[in-house]
């Protein structure tokens, strides 16, 4: 008998396409979160790279951390994960369907 990979129902390629054509679903984790003010938004307009879509979001929230960090800040020691792959400020925006926000986590 066959049996499912234990993984295969979280493979990427089966991730709920974003609520619009041609956006990206973003997760705020942790400090990123305090300071976007929000732990999820959806981004219909992409830029072609991480990078540009980072500074866009950077400058499109003005809120802060308990600590007085501001978004742009947290970016700059955050990991990124474009579709679960982790990826650089470079990486090309085309196809993809969610940005999870990863900022350092204590006791990691």
């Amino acid at each position: 008998m066959d049996l499912p990979s234990p993984y295969s129902w979280h493979s990427v390629d089966q991730w709920p396409e974003s609520g619009h054509a041609g956006g990206v679903d973003i997760h705020y984790f942790a400090a990123a979160r305090a300071a976007a003010g929000t732990d999820r938004e959806q981004v219909d307009q992409l830029p072609g790279t991480l990078g540009e879509l980072l500074d866009a979001r950077a400058a499109a929230h003005s809120g802060t951390t308990e600590a007085g960090m501001g978004l742009g800040e947290i970016f700059s020691r955050c990991t990124f994960l474009l579709d679960g792959r982790n990826s650089e400020r470079s990486a090309e925006l085309s196809g993809v369907r969610r940005l999870d926000v990863l900022p350092p986590f204590a006791g990691g």
